[in-house]
C-alpha cells in the first residue's frame, strides 16, 4: 500500500463528511476549504483558481467523488513529496472533519474512549482496511488488531464475549465498518474492568507500532564514541533508522543510525576483555564484569562506526538484535513497513484460506452431486426392474391371447371347411363373372392410359407455350424501358403499346383457364386411373380367393366319393338284399357330378372281394390324410 492510497483513505472520509445529504456531491466552496486545508498540511502550494478552472465547464451544482479525483490527483497528490509532511496531520484533518458528523458518544460514560485514542483506532482501522471503498476491514484484521491491543493491556484476547458481533452474516461477508468498530470499542466488552491510562497506553503503543512503523522501543545504554561513557537513552527503531532521544518523550533526539544493507547487529559475550579500543573475544578468558558493570551487550556495526549498547537482560537484548536484523532485511528488500508487510501476507493467507473452502465446498457439492445421481440411478433400476416385471407379466397375458386366438382360428377353419362344399358352386358362378369384369377393367385401364399419354403430352404443349409467353413478356419489358426513354416522343406508340398489352393479358387469362380446365381433367383422369387399379387389384384378389376354395371343394368332393366307393357293395346277381340293410334307403349320385362315379365289374365272388379290399384300402389312406390335415390346421390344395 502506497503513501497515496493511504492519503486517499484519510481524504474518502473528509469527502464523505462534507456529504451531508449522503447523494455522493459535494459543493463547490466546500471542496474549496477541504483543497485549501489539504495542501497546507501536505506542505504544497495552494492554486485557489485551479478548481474554479477545473469545473469551469461542469456548472450544474455539486461535484460528486468521481469528478474531484482527477483534481484531486493532478493537483494535490501529484505534487506530494514523501518526507516533507506530517501524515499524522492529514489524518487529524480528515478525522476532525469525519468525526464531527458520524462519531457521536455518550460523553458521560465510563467507558468511552478519549478522542485522542478514538482517533487513533480509527488512523489503525484505515491502516488495515481492505483497499476498496467504502472502507470495511474484515474480521480476521480486527480480531488480529484486538489481539494486539490487548497484548498491549498485558491480557489475554477472549473472543468469547465478541462472539455474537464476530458471528453475523453481514459482519462475515462485508466486514465492519469504522463506525461500528468504535462503537464496539466504547461498549467496554474488551476494557472492562482496566483503567483508561492502561487502555490508552496501549492504543498508543499499537499505534505507533504499526501506523508509525516502529518496530521496538525502550531504555538502552549506549556507549559515547567521543567520551566513552556509558548513558541511558531511549531509542525508537525503524525500519530505515535507529533513534535515540534522552526520554520517552521523544523531544530531544540526541542522534540517528542510519540502517542498510551494510549494517550488522554482533552480540557480544559476557565472557570478554576488555581492550584499547576494541573488544577482544576470548573464550578461555575467567568470567569479568564490565568495568561500569554493564552486562547484555551488542554492539550495531555501520561502515564508519561500531554502536555499543546494553539492554537490561537477556531477553531484552534478544529481542533489540532480533528487531534491528529485521530492519535491516526489510531495508535490503525495499519495504518501507513491517507491517504492511504482514498485511499483504495475511491477506494472501485469506485469499489462499479462501480458495481452499471454496474447492472444498466445489468438493462437497460434486460429492453431493454423485451421490443424488447414485440415488436417482437405484430409483432407475428399481423402476427398470418393475417395469421388467410389468413386462413379463404382459408377455404371460399376450401368449395366452395368442393360444386362445390360435384355437378359434383353428375352430374357425374347421367351420370354414364345412362351409366350402356349399360355396363351390356359388363360387365357379362368381370366379366367372369376376374374370369377365377383369377384362373390362383391363380395357379401362388400357384407354385410362392412353388418355394420359394424350393429357401429358397436353401439358407439355400448354408448358411450352407457357414458356414462349414468358420469353414474350421478357421481350415486352425491354421495349417497356425503351418506351419510357423515349415517353414524350413516342406517346402515339404508347397508347398502342397499352391495348397490345390488354389484349395480351385477356389472352393469358385465357389461356390459363385453358390450363387450368387441362389441369382438372388431368386429375380427374388420374384419379379414375388410381380407381380402376384399385377394382382390379381387389377383383385379382377375389379370383385367387375363388380359385382357393375352388380347389378346396374339389378335394372335398373327392373325398367324399373315396367315402362312397368304401361303404358302397355292388349286388351281385341272384343275391339278395339283406333286411336290415342300412344302405336301402341310399340314393346313387348321378352322373351330373363328374367327381362321383362307380365301378361295376361282372365277374367272380373273388375279384368281387380283391376290388372291396382296394377300395377299402384306398379309403383308409384318404381318410388318414384327411385327418392329418385336419389336425395341422391347412388344406388340401392341388
Amino acid at each position: 500500500m502506497d503513501l497515496r492510497s493511504e492519503l486517499l483513505k484519510s481524504i474518502w472520509y473528509g469527502f464523505t463528511a462534507l456529504d451531508l445529504e449522503k447523494s455522493g456531491k459535494v459543493s463547490k466552496s466546500q471542496l474549496k476549504v477541504l483543497s485549501h486545508n489539504l495542501c497546507t498540511v501536505l506542505c504544497i502550494p495552494h492554486d485557489p483558481v485551479a478548481l474554479e478552472e477545473h469545473f469551469r465547464d461542469d456548472d450544474d451544482g455539486p461535484v460528486s467523488s468521481q469528478g474531484y479525483m482527477p483534481y484531486l490527483n493532478k493537483y494535490i497528490l501529484d505534487k506530494v513529496i514523501e518526507g516533507s509532511f506530517i501524515k499524522e496531520n492529514v489524518d487529524e484533518l480528515c478525522w476532525t472533519l469525519t468525526a464531527k458528523k458520524n462519531y457521536q458518544t455518550d460523553k458521560t460514560s465510563c467507558t468511552v474512549l478519549p478522542e485522542k485514542d478514538a482517533f487513533r483506532l480509527w488512523c489503525l482501522f484505515n491502516f488495515l482496511s481492505e483497499d476498496k471503498y467504502p472502507l470495511v476491514m474484515v474480521p480476521d484484521e480486527v480480531e488480529y488488531l484486538l489481539k494486539k491491543i490487548c497484548m498491549g493491556m498485558s491480557i489475554e484476547f477472549n473472543c468469547v464475549e465478541l462472539e455474537d458481533f464476530f458471528s453475523q452474516d453481514s459482519v462475515q461477508q462485508s466486514g465492519i465498518t469504522v463506525w461500528v468498530f468504535l462503537e464496539m470499542m466504547n461498549s467496554g466488552k474488551l476494557t472492562k474492568g482496566i483503567d483508561k491510562s492502561i487502555t490508552s497506553m496501549a492504543i498508543e503503543e499499537v499505534y505507533r507500532e504499526i501506523v508509525g512503523d516502529v518496530l521496538k522501543e525502550g531504555y538502552l545504554w549506549k556507549k559515547g564514541q567521543l567520551r566513552r561513557n556509558w548513558k541511558e537513552r531511549w531509542f525508537t527503531l525503524r525500519p530505515s533508522k535507529l533513534s535515540y532521544y534522552t526520554g520517552e518523550d521523544r523531544k530531544d533526539c540526541q542522534g540517528n543510525i542510519d540502517l542498510d544493507g551494510n549494517c550488522c547487529v554482533e552480540e557480544v559475550d559476557d565472557e570478554i576483555l576488555f581492550g584499547s579500543s576494541k573488544w577482544i573475544k576470548n573464550a578461555f578468558s575467567p568470567v569479568l564484569p564490565d568495568r561500569d558493570g554493564k552486562r547484555c551487550m551488542f554492539c550495531l556495526k555501520t561502515l564508519s562506526k561500531t554502536y555499543e549498547m546494553s539492554a537490561s537482560d537477556t531477553k531484552q537484548r534478544q529481542e533489540w538484535t532480533t528487531a534491528i536484523q529485521t530492519a535491516i532485511r526489510l531495508h535490503v528488500e525495499g519495504k518501507t513497513s513491517l507491517h504492511k508487510d504482514l498485511k499483504l501476507k495475511r491477506r494472501e493467507t485469506r485469499e489462499q484460506r479462501d480458495k481452499r473452502q471454496q474447492s472444498k465446498e466445489e468438493e462437497l457439492q460434486r460429492l453431493r452431486a454423485l451421490q443424488e445421481e447414485r440415488e436417482r440411478k437405484l430409483v432407475e433400476l428399481d423402476l427398470l426392474k418393475e417395469a421388467q416385471k410389468q413386462a413379463q407379466a404382459l408377455m404371460a397375458q399376450d401368449e395366452q391371447r395368442r393360444r386362445q386366438q390360435h384355437e378359434q382360428l383353428q375352430r374357425a377353419l374347421e367351420v370354414q371347411l364345412q362351409e366350402a362344399e356349399e360355396a363351390r358352386v356359388s363360387m365357379q358362378a362368381e370366379m366367372v363373372l369376376k374374370e369377365e369384369e377383369a377384362e373390362r377393367q383391363k380395357k379401362r385401364i388400357v384407354e385410362l392410359e392412353e388418355m394420359q399419354k394424350r393429357l401429358e403430352e397436353a401439358l407439355q404443349l400448354e408448358i411450352k407455350a407457357r414458356l414462349d409467353e414468358e420469353a414474350f413478356r421478357y421481350a415486352q419489358a425491354g421495349l417497356l424501358a425503351e418506351e419510357e426513354e423515349k415517353m414524350k416522343a413516342l406517346m402515339c406508340l404508347q397508347e398502342e403499346q397499352e391495348e397490345y398489352i390488354l389484349k395480351t393479358q385477356r389472352e393469358k387469362q385465357e389461356l390459363k383457364q385453358e390450363m387450368e380446365s387441362k389441369s382438372r381433367s388431368l386429375d380427374e383422369a388420374q384419379r379414375q386411373l388410381e380407381e380402376v387399379r384399385a377394382n382390379r387389384h381387389r377383383v385379382d384378389q377375389d379370383v385367387v380367393a375363388a380359385q382357393r376354395k375352388l380347389r378346396q371343394a374339389s378335394t372335398n368332393v373327392k373325398h367324399w366319393n373315396v367315402q362312397m366307393n368304401r361303404l358302397m357293395r355292388p349286388i351281385g346277381p341272384g343275391e339278395k338284399r339283406p333286411s336290415g340293410n342300412s344302405f336301402s334307403s341310399f340314393q346313387i349320385p348321378t352322373q351330373r357330378d363328374p367327381g362321383l362315379r362307380l365301378r361295376r365289374r361282372s365277374g367272380s365272388e373273388d375279384q368281387d372281394e380283391e376290388s372291396k379290399e382296394n377300395v377299402d384300402n384306398s379309403a383308409g389312406c384318404d381318410l388318414e390324410k384327411r385327418h392329418s390335415h385336419t389336425s395341422n390346421g391347412d388344406m388340401d390344395i392341388p
